[in-house]
């Protein structure tokens, strides 16, 4: 890739294939995914060069919650127009910025009266930090498109930050720093968050009153696709002449953050004793948003599974979860320096993990691949490069500015 023109990616309708990341909410569980984008990115620049990003190589990326605050550091643009964030650079973001956002200075059993009371932490550090790394960033300017879903608590019903709607719909352009804040706000864990847009030549006014994006979406791999057959269903340029139901064309990359390993959950015989304060604390986690949240990342992985199984194409979906996190690391907010350095570790072996599925009858993931999550990363790497040189060569544009390393694969 060429260093100094930096050609976006082309529009689908020049090349094969739609590509689609999708990061899952999980607070601090966002080292996990964020430690499989550094091995992806790496595998870009080897075939691509060193200035090789991953908002360079998707056509949408969505992201929940922790999820969301990923997606806006790797497509908000620096004063170059180039990402933020590397993929490397997230590891340490999280190492420095974790440990503020959700101080561990009060004993545990303070957390669990205060969340009786209010959210557990105040949101001023991330609220602060955010603001700062995205400063007056928008959501049009977003190096790709993203999918990002909030949750609406004063209409009660999600409220979707789609670059795709925002063409349609202007009010929705709103502050990259104010939709990360308001996909982070987790029940019982941060404050909602209200604000509003303004159309200036229309002289209205948008107001948001907004949760965690994880109430609607908490995997939100099929809300992408859902835009993106939006796009195809009105005829967008973009995408022709691409059909509505060809998901034979969608190469797909969805990153959980993690689950409680099996001995962690709970039976029924111990859920029919809970009452609130059960539901909320039990086993030192909050069950109810866990529940929730599992239940949403699952049946989502299950559905898509299921429809590219179905056409024969389930080489073009990867998900990339473990179920096997002890009870220390399977907190959203325990952000100590031991626990965060473990969730390193839990993304480094979860590379070496061989590609696994979710079994709805038992709710483990079982093996259904001989490759490990690395090597279908090394192979879903190569098909994003060879589908973005692709592109590049067909498109009038891409043929007069962008430039290929030599000696690469030809593309059939």
């Amino acid at each position: 890739m060429d260093k100094a023109t930096n050609v976006p990616l082309q529009p689908p309708t020049f090349g094969n294939l739609i590509t689609i990341l999708s990061i899952d909410g999980g607070g601090i569980r966002g080292i996990i995914p964020g430690t499989i984008l550094t091995f992806l990115e790496s595998e870009l620049q080897k075939l691509d060069g060193e200035d090789a990003r991953i908002a360079d190589y998707f056509d949408v990326i969505a992201g929940t919650s922790t999820g969301g605050l990923l997606t806006s550091m790797i497509t908000a643009p620096n004063e170059n127009n180039r990402p933020l964030f590397s993929a490397k650079d997230i590891k340490q973001f999280f190492l420095d910025h974790s440990p503020l956002i959700f101080p561990q200075k009060i004993w545990p059993i303070a957390k669990v009266l205060k969340s009786l009371e209010g959210p557990k932490y105040d949101g001023e550090y991330l609220h602060k930090l955010v603001r700062e790394k995205l400063g007056n960033t928008k959501l049009n300017q977003t190096l790709t498109n993203v999918v990002i879903p909030t949750f609406d608590i004063k209409l009660l019903q999600p409220t979707v930050f789609s670059s795709y709607e925002m063409k349609k719909n202007s009010s929705l352009d709103a502050l990259l720093s104010d939709i990360c804040i308001s996909t982070s706000a987790a029940p019982t864990y941060l404050p909602a968050y209200y604000f509003k847009t303004e159309d200036v030549a229309a002289g209205t006014v948008r107001e948001f009153n907004l949760v965690d994006g994880g109430v609607a979406a908490n995997n939100p791999t099929l809300l992408a696709v859902g835009e993106v057959t939006k796009e195809i269903i009105r005829q967008s340029p973009e995408f022709f002449p691409i059909k509505p139901m060809d998901y034979k064309r969608f190469l797909v990359i969805s990153l959980g953050t993690g689950a409680p390993k099996a001995e962690m959950k709970f039976t029924a015989d111990q859920a029919a004793q809970w009452g609130l304060f059960g539901w909320l604390t039990a086993g030192g986690t909050t069950p109810i948003i866990d529940a929730f949240y599992q239940a949403s990342s699952d049946m989502v992985d299950f559905n898509l599974s299921v429809v590219f199984q179905a056409l024969h194409c389930e080489d073009k979906y990867l998900r990339i979860q473990d179920d096997t996190l002890s009870n220390e690391v399977s907190t959203l907010d325990e952000a100590t320096e031991k626990n965060l350095e473990g969730l390193v570790k839990v993304g480094e072996a979860l590379l070496k993990k061989p590609v696994s599925k979710v079994n709805l009858e038992t709710g483990i993931f079982q093996t259904s691949d001989s490759q490990t999550n690395e090597e279908a990363l090394i192979r879903f790497a190569k098909l994003l490069s060879e589908e973005r040189r692709l592109r590049h060569a067909r498109s009038p544009h891409g043929k007069t500015t962008a430039s290929f390393k030599e000696n690469q694969l030809t593309i059939s």
